[in-house]
């Protein structure tokens, strides 16, 4: 029997629908009272993301995933969820490698997400990681910080 590697990031598959839910909504729904509102990624359509390919989980059981898109000429990251018991064990860290990884794989110089304003600890996490603040702008009931890294 071939064991799973529990680093590997692996593209999800219909079966992971109600886990790519569950890890969303555990990850951002601490956040609904500080904001004011259900945090965007908690609304996505799961399964039409991961029918689109764009969602890409790890561990066994998941402990965390990532909703991708490429575009013209970057990858947007559109949401990164980690679930609440994996904090600190690595996974977002992981993620975001594979995120700049699959950003190069696919020619893509710079990489895009945005956060909460709300979400300050998300401020301080992403230019640990390379990200640089580049815009601050409300969209309908979000106030949201704009980020890229450029790869080299």
């Amino acid at each position: 029997m071939i064991e799973e590697d529990p680093e590997r990031v692996r593209p999800a598959v219909a079966d992971d629908v109600p886990v790519v839910k569950a890890v969303t909504d555990a990850a951002y729904r601490p956040y609904i009272e500080r904001i004011g509102v259900v945090p965007a990624p908690m609304e996505a359509d799961h399964m039409a993301n991961v029918a689109a390919g764009r969602v890409f989980v790890t561990g066994e059981p998941v402990g965390g995933l990532v909703v991708i898109e490429a575009r013209a000429d970057h990858l947007f990251l559109d949401s990164i969820a980690v679930r609440p018991d994996a904090h600190g064990t690595g996974v977002g860290r992981r993620l975001l490698r594979f995120v700049e990884a699959r950003a190069r794989q696919l020619g893509l110089g710079e990489i895009r997400l945005y956060t909460n304003a709300m979400m300050w600890e998300n401020q301080k996490i992403y230019p640990k990681y390379g990200y640089e603040a580049v815009q601050r702008r409300v969209d309908g009931p979000y106030d949201r910080i704009h980020y890229r890294k450029r790869l080299d």
